[in-house]
């Protein structure tokens, strides 16, 4: 298998848990699909395949005092840009993951963080954050538990 099969596949492989988390959230498989940490370990294993065939020692050099303008010769590489997309790929869905857990414990609405997040990461996540502010201070009463969101941003 070549670089961009994996990096096709890594992009087909994520879909299916975005789309169950977005439009089944409630659905018992997606719970249980979602309570696994099978997706990461998977993706997770795609990254260290790709991370150790990207480094050289020249890239090790540049990434340990990293430059803006060696991260950018690092990432021209077809090899380092599929590590670093799925590296996008195994965080977003991690974050995605953490929004969904927490919209299904507190009862907070979750869509479009998660629709945000599957496209722009840390947009999501700011997404809930904010969601989650908006409604504890409007509708105190409507959450069924505390949550970590206030842990995490306080």
């Amino acid at each position: 298998m070549n670089i961009s099969q994996l990096f096709d596949i890594a992009n087909v492989f994520v879909l299916p848990f975005w789309v169950l988390m977005i439009f089944l959230p409630n659905w018992k498989l997606t719970r249980g699909v979602m309570a696994s940490y099978l997706p990461f370990v998977v993706l997770a294993g795609a990254y260290l395949y790709l991370f150790i065939s990207s480094i050289t020692p020249e890239n090790a050099a540049a990434l340990s005092n990293p430059q803006l303008a060696d991260i950018a010769r690092f990432f021209s590489d077809e090899t380092a840009a599929a590590t670093g997309w799925i590296h996008f790929l195994v965080m977003d869905l991690f974050v995605g993951r953490w929004i969904y857990l927490e919209g299904q414990k507190t009862g907070i609405w979750t869509f479009h963080s998660l629709s945000l997040c599957l496209f722009a990461g840390p947009l999501g996540l700011l997404s809930h954050i904010f969601t989650y502010w908006i409604t504890k201070a409007f509708f105190p009463n409507s959450q069924q538990g505390e949550t970590v969101v206030e842990e995490a941003v306080s």
